[in-house]
């Protein structure tokens, strides 16, 4: 078997290989996530791109076109041949070449229209400062002249652009005038301001030709952007930053088009993925780190098992040699015990019955009082009817007999009671009415507390509450609790007994309170023990208290005992209510006077 330090070694290279490993890979899952991230989000950024500049061009492309179709439409129509019909600028169809160039102008949304002479003479145009400034004008005249389409960037300013195109007029197959449109681009430039992304034109040489960012108008693109092996690196906004650039070309004028995106989503996207990516092998990491340390432990453990194992095999192989010769001797002292067990039990019960029938002898003379009372007034309504039938007067005579019958009734309802109560109850519990129970517990403790000059009152939920439990035993429980509390308020001449019942539920709890002298801290601890008692000699073995305890406990009960805020003493009683679990055959034990 390995020693600790062997294992423990092991386990060490194994941790330091597993770091080497989780590095290793770790880093190659890292970089993969932050190449994937930013490649997906470089799609995503051109993409949208790739849609603006897709837009832009075929917006920009549609009107450079129409404005490159107008100038050869134009002359070949017949109305614009005839406004050359004299060869001087002052004719009168100079007025005629203005309106139809204020006319022409609105309708296309053209900067101006122009109509020269061959040789560069003006006719009429709207109103542009490029006619005005004849920029440009030579060479699109030329153009025009030999017969091809002109076409020419003009510039005044970065703020005043136009691009003209020209083409010749002629009648009768000779060249008599040329017409040149100039395009506005302010229109386009405002439609690209309203996007957030810088959005331009250059042409062959790189000249930034139209543009939505002012200051990069007319420049060449490397004056306003660095190239820096990843991004193009420009200013705008008054910052610097960095921008992926996507481009088209324009045949038509051999321009390109181009969109910069900012590449802030590629970066976000890096140190996402790269952050989701760490945090995951490291938790993946640490999950290989405790389940090694678990191994760890459990082998180390094991160890330590097996070690403790062997040492327990040898300590077994040594008892067991002694507990097989004390096997013999304690097997006899098991059936001994058995036996004064069931003695004891047996005793327990003769000594519970034996309780019950001295507090009848306790209570005797209080109850031959109730029987000598009743007995002496069915006497007196006896004589009474006699004379009352001899003078004829029926009626009194038949109040005389119902009276009897009251009286015969209420000794015979005590004369069962405490047969009932000498007798011995069952052992089983089933749903009990507790108000009756308690009634007939008072109709045997009463006659014994008016001798003593004490009241008992019976207060909360006693006619409704429903227990677990055994009729007669319930009865010897609140007998029990009663005759103690007369006992303690002998000869006191305010004494009060109040009983109350409160149904919780789950619980019904019962308080027997008396305002007697109350108990002191060192009875309270002892005084459900049994042959503890505090009367004098003679007066009592004090097992009472004892079994009520165990009566409660056999119906899954319980006592307790303290003393009031205002003096006296107050024994709780709590029992289990029948209603919690079924509320069937609730009155069962109410009938017959039996136990269960």
């Amino acid at each position: 078997m390995r020693s600790r330090v062997q294992i423990e070694r092991r386990f060490q290279l194994a941790r330091a290989l597993l770091f080497l490993a989780w590095v290793a890979v770790s880093s190659a899952i890292v970089s993969y996530a932050i190449y994937s991230a930013t490649e997906q989000s470089r799609d995503a950024i051109l993409r949208d791109a790739g849609e603006t500049l897709s837009v832009q061009r075929e917006t920009l492309s549609g009107v450079l076109d129409k404005y490159r179709l107008m100038a050869p439409l134009l002359a070949r129509q017949s109305s614009v041949a005839s406004l050359f019909v004299l060869d001087a600028a002052d004719n009168p169809q100079a007025v005629a070449a203005r309106r139809m160039a204020s006319s022409l102008t609105g309708i296309s949304a053209a900067r101006d229209v122009a109509f020269f002479f061959p040789d560069g003479r003006l006719l009429g145009h709207n109103r542009s400062e490029f006619v005005e400034k004849r920029t440009g004008l030579d060479g699109l005249i030329a153009t025009a002249t030999e017969g091809r389409l002109g076409r020419a960037l003009l510039s005044l300013s970065p703020e005043e652009r136009s691009y003209g195109f020209s083409s010749g007029v002629r009648r009768n197959g000779k060249l008599v005038g040329i017409v040149i449109v100039y395009v506005d681009f302010y229109r386009v430039e405002t439609a690209w301001a309203l996007s957030n992304k810088p959005i331009f034109v250059t042409d062959k040489s790189g000249t930034v030709v139209l543009a939505n960012v002012p200051e990069w108008r007319m420049k060449n693109l490397s004056e306003i952007a660095e190239w820096d092996g990843e991004y193009f690196v420009a200013r705008h906004d008054g910052e610097t930053r960095n921008f992926l650039n996507l481009q088209r070309s324009l045949p038509v004028l051999d321009w390109r088009l181009h969109v910069f995106s900012e590449p802030v989503q590629i970066f976000s996207a890096r140190l996402s993925a790269g952050a989701i990516a760490t945090l995951s092998c490291l938790l993946v990491g640490l999950v290989a780190l405790f389940v090694l340390q678990r191994s760890e432990i459990v082998v180390l453990r094991q160890r330590a098992d097996r070690a403790t194992a062997l040492r327990l095999e040898r300590l077994v192989r040594d008892r067991t040699r002694a507990l097989s010769q004390s096997n013999s001797s304690l097997s006899h002292e098991v059936e001994v015990r058995r036996e004064t067990e069931a003695r004891l039990r047996a005793t327990q019960a003769e000594l519970i019955q034996a309780a019950k029938l001295a507090a009848l002898g306790q209570m005797s003379a209080a109850i031959s009082h109730e029987y000598n009372q009743p007995l002496a007034a069915i006497r007196s309504y006896a004589d009474n009817g006699l004379k009352f039938l001899e003078r004829g007067l029926h009626d009194q005579a038949r109040d005389n007999l119902g009276r009897i019958n009251m009286l015969v009734d209420r000794m015979a309802e005590l004369s069962r009671t405490l047969l009932s109560f000498a007798r011995k109850p069952g052992q089983t519990t089933g749903p009990v009415r507790l108000g009756p129970i308690i009634e007939e517990a008072l109709l045997l403790s009463r006659p014994r507390a008016r001798n003593a000059s004490v009241e008992i009152r019976l207060l909360g939920d006693y006619e409704t509450a429903e227990v677990a439990g055994g009729r007669i035993r319930l009865g010897q429980v609140f007998v029990n609790l009663v005759n103690n509390a007369v006992d303690a308020l002998a000869g006191q001449h305010d004494g009060l007994i109040e009983i109350r019942v409160s149904d919780k539920g789950a619980k019904v709890i019962v308080e027997v309170a008396d305002n007697g002298p109350g108990i002191s801290e060192n009875e309270i601890n002892q005084i459900f023990d049994p042959f503890f008692t505090t009367k004098a000699a003679g007066e009592g073995i004090g097992i009472g208290l004892s079994i009520v305890d165990n009566i409660l406990r056999d119906f899954g009960g319980t006592i307790s005992v303290g003393n009031k805020d205002n003096g006296g003493a107050c024994f709780r009683v709590e029992l289990e209510s029948s209603r919690a679990g079924t509320n069937t055959q609730t009155a069962i034990s109410e009938i017959a006077g039996e136990d269960e």
